[in-house]
This record gives structure tokens, sequence and C-alpha cells, in this order.
């Protein structure tokens, strides 16, 4: 069921994430789907259970708003060869969920679960990362020179 709820959300997020980038910018948009899930994933291990699936629909829908303009972003980064940048970030994405899924497993076998929920519930701070990308108007210049 909390997985069903926060694919759910990806779904929604996934479809309104496109129209969000358009209004205040593809790079603020993936800055915004990690740095805003951070406070509910910080919290998420210490809530009470009633309120894990409002907390995973929200954090669903924030961290999935930015997958199809991660693709766009890429594309617009290296437009000659964009089927190619295309399956390289949807591929690296599942590639790395799955690596992802097989060394947090370990982790839980050698550590606990808790432990490996409080370690991933820092994981979204890695989103302050996206001010290294370039702004939206310097993307949008090397795909016009």
């Amino acid at each position: 069921m909390f997985l069903f709820i926060f694919m759910v959300a990806g779904v929604l997020g996934t479809f309104f994430g496109g129209p969000l980038a358009d209004r205040f910018g593809r790079r603020n948009m993936i800055a915004f789907s990690m740095l805003g899930a951070a406070p509910f994933t910080l919290a998420l291990p210490y809530i009470p259970l009633f309120l894990v699936f409002p907390f995973f629909f929200i954090i669903g829908f924030i961290i999935m708003s930015s997958f199809s303009v991660t693709v766009v972003y890429a594309q617009e980064l290296v437009p000659n060869k964009i089927g190619m940048v295309s399956g390289l970030i949807v591929g690296l994405a599942f590639g790395m969920g799955a690596i992802g899924s097989v060394l947090l497993g370990t982790l839980a076998d050698l550590f606990s679960m808790r432990y490996v929920m409080i370690f991933c519930s820092f994981l979204p701070l890695l989103g302050i990362i996206t001010w290294l990308l370039p702004s939206d108007q310097q993307v949008g210049s090397l795909t016009k020179g």
C-alpha cells in the first residue's frame, strides 16, 4: 500500500512537473524536487504511522515531479544526440535504482532497517548539487549556438 501511494503521487508529480518547470525553470524544478522533499524525508522515520501515507504522497509527488524535466534538460544540453541522452538518463535512473536497492538491502542486513531508513532520509539533501547545473538561459544558448 505504501509503494502504491508513492507511485500514484509520482504519476501526478510527473504530470504536473512539466508545466511547473515551464513556469519556474527547469533547473529550479530539479532542485525543488530534491530539496523540497528533504524536510518530509527527514521527518519520515520519526512520525507516527497514520502520517506515513500523507508523507509518502507528498514525497512521491515532489521527488517525481522532475523526472521528465530532467530528460528534457539533458536533451537540451546535448541537442545533437537526443536519443542517446534520453536513453542514458532513463537507463541511469533505473540502473542506479537497481544498484541502490542491492546496496541498501545489504546495509539493512548488516545494521537494521531503521538505520537504512534514517540514512535514506538524508539523501534528498544531495539536491544541493543541482545549483552546479547550468542555468536555463545557458542551456538554451547551447541549443541555439
